[in-house]
């Protein structure tokens, strides 16, 4: 976990079997993954790693100060898409951010997340989620930074019009070579030229000539 992830502890994903588990049909199609933060508190932002995961759905539990022995589960995220098709390679390692305004619910006076991942194609032999973090209020990530980022990168018409109005780069290094060159050349020559002060035709006058 990160500096500026709440504190907690994170468990070993635990499979859910579907069907014969000594067959091949029978692998694990999901997994829970289950968080216990070490006090309630309002989570901000939860951001991971994808690795092969193609449906993620979120449930936290919510413990207030004025009823503790009231812990609702609640779900605040549900089924959300992490690749496009669980089938190819689209998102299975993308990093993704979820912050409290895209849930469902509120998220304050959270005490336990549980993650539940679901992989429906038997291509990936094994899915789960990486570099996990549950940030508070207040905080936020580096991932996600990088996330948005990433996500609001202009189109390529819009590169392709702000390139309409600046010069040809190849023009432009071609003629800087060019340039580069010719200042070579004359710092060349003007190295092998003799500058003389007192010479005349390569000879000296006498009368030019000063002694000390």
């Amino acid at each position: 976990m990160a500096q500026d992830s709440a504190p907690c502890t994170v468990k070993a994903p635990v499979p859910l079997q579907v069907g014969d588990g000594k067959s091949e049909l029978g692998r694990p199609g999901i997994y829970v993954i289950d968080v216990t933060l070490q006090k309630p508190q309002t989570v901000q932002e939860i951001s991971f790693k994808n690795s092969y995961t193609a449906f993620l759905t979120v449930r936290i539990q919510q413990r207030k100060k004025s009823d503790p022995k009231n812990r609702r589960w609640r779900t605040c995220v549900r089924d959300l898409r992490l690749m496009a098709n669980p089938h190819t390679e689209g998102g299975s390692q993308d990093y993704v951010s979820l912050h409290a305004p895209q849930m469902l619910c509120a998220t304050d006076h959270v005490s336990s997340i549980r993650l539940i991942l679901r992989q429906p194609s038997p291509v990936w032999t094994t899915f789960t989620i990486e570099d996990l973090q549950i940030n508070p209020s207040g905080q936020q990530s580096l991932q996600k930074g990088f996330s948005w980022w990433l996500n609001h990168l202009p189109p390529k018409e819009q590169l392709r019009s702000l390139n309409k109005g600046l010069p040809d780069p190849n023009r432009v290094s071609s003629e800087l070579q060019q340039m580069w060159v010719l200042t070579e050349v004359m710092r060349s020559n003007q190295n092998a030229a003799s500058v003389g002060r007192f010479d005349v035709d390569g000879c000296y006058d006498i009368n030019l000539l000063s002694y000390t």
